[in-house]
């Protein structure tokens, strides 16, 4: 079974949290999941969902804040694996093209 999970965690505090979202994202290192960290939180791929709420607890810890907020969201199909790629791949195959702007429009807006 594969469990995919967005993950946001951070501070509540004013001025730059990228330190803080770092110790959060280097916790995940110590459990058996995969992740990818974008813009808006990190996606986490793990095999159960004991250690991904495990993986997810330790991340929150991580945040050394007077004020912590984390965002959990879970995808958890139960009858057949698929990863997060498989997930986006599937968008992809619908739309016929990359599931993102190839930046050409803005390229053409700045000239």
């Amino acid at each position: 079974m594969t469990v995919i999970a967005l993950l946001s965690v951070a501070p509540v505090i004013e001025g730059s949290m990228s330190g803080e979202v770092a110790k959060a994202v280097d916790a995940l290192e110590d459990y058996d999941v995969e992740y990818e960290t974008n813009p808006m939180g990190t996606v986490i791929e793990a095999e159960s969902t004991d250690e991904l709420f495990a993986a997810a607890q330790a991340a929150h810890e991580a945040v050394d804040a007077d004020r912590v907020s984390t965002v959990l969201k879970i995808d958890d199909k139960r009858t057949r694996d698929e990863s997060a790629a498989e997930k986006v791949d599937a968008v992809e195959d619908h739309l016929g093209r990359p599931a993102r702007n190839s930046g050409d429009a803005d390229d053409e807006d700045a000239e």
